[in-house]
């Protein structure tokens, strides 16, 4: 019988041992509990921050309603409740409001159409591990800057330029590039005398984060009516906003001279980009 007690007892102080053992060892010197806690810490700390917009304010609601009036002249034949029709813009489709909006506005008169657009365009990094939302905003934006043929401004904040902005064409003056075919020439090209010098596309200073203006001057038709269309677009942390202006003479023959030059088309889609700027940091 004491033989039989002596079995039982053993067993049970070998599994006692063996749990007292494992025990220590997740406890002493090398603190495996511990190193894996202080990994998930390290971890969490090195995400990188959402963006500063977390939703998308109203596009049609969001614009100056006195610019838009200024930059869109209605005609006198419409009624009050056309007019306003006209100034409360047209919203874009959307399936999701919190990413993507935009609005539209057209204004007609017996000389010419204007049309007028806003977007924006809320930027979400699905990586913030290596990726913030504003660091990705900016890829973003880089992109279309390149394929709007702008280099990168400056060396300090650039990225590695790509084979494509490295084969861009060198800045003409006042930051932009030689004129493509279609756009407007840069401030250098020759003009008339009486003509005021047209300004070209270019990295636009002072602007949100960062922006560029891509103006274009479409080439006269069988009509020999020439558009004109201004397009800013400009970051704000991890938003992108892209305003469109256009100008079209209405009546055939009447040349390009009718089309409004640069610095006057320019002018107002700045002022209104700005607006928005001022609109996001309120």
């Amino acid at each position: 019988m004491q033989r039989k007690t002596v079995r039982g007892v053993l067993p049970g102080l070998a599994i006692l041992t063996f749990l007292t053992a494992g025990l220590t060892a997740c406890t002493d010197g090398g603190g495996v509990g511990i190193t894996s806690d202080a990994k998930a810490g390290d971890s969490a700390g090195a995400v990188a921050q959402p963006g500063k917009y977390r939703v998308l304010p109203m596009p049609c609601k969001a614009v100056d309603a006195k610019k838009v009036r200024a930059m869109l002249p209605a005609a006198d034949t419409l009624t009050p409740e056309q007019r306003d029709a006209l100034y409360a813009g047209v919203a874009d489709a959307s399936y999701d409001a919190d990413r993507r909006v935009g609005c539209r506005w057209t204004a007609q008169t017996p000389t010419e159409t204007r049309l007028l657009s806003v977007g924006f365009e809320r930027v979400v990094s699905y990586n913030r591990a290596t990726t913030s939302d504003d660091d990705k905003a900016r890829q973003v934006y880089i992109r279309q800057l390149t394929d709007a043929h702008l280099p990168f401004p400056g060396p300090v904040s650039s990225p590695t330029p790509s084979p494509s902005q490295s084969a861009s064409p060198s800045p003409a003056a006042g930051g932009g590039t030689s004129p493509s075919p279609g756009t407007s020439p840069s401030p250098g090209a020759s003009a008339s005398p009486s003509a005021p010098p047209e300004l070209g596309s270019r990295v636009l200073e002072g602007l949100g984060n960062e922006a560029f203006l891509d103006d274009k001057l479409s080439a006269a038709g069988a009509t020999a009516v020439q558009s004109r269309t201004v397009r800013i677009v400009f970051r704000t942390s991890n938003v992108i906003v892209t305003v469109e202006y256009s100008v079209q003479p209405a009546l055939p023959g009447t040349g390009p001279g009718t089309v409004p030059p640069s610095g006057e088309t320019q002018d107002k889609a700045r002022q209104l980009a700005q607006a928005l700027v001022d609109r996001f940091n309120e």
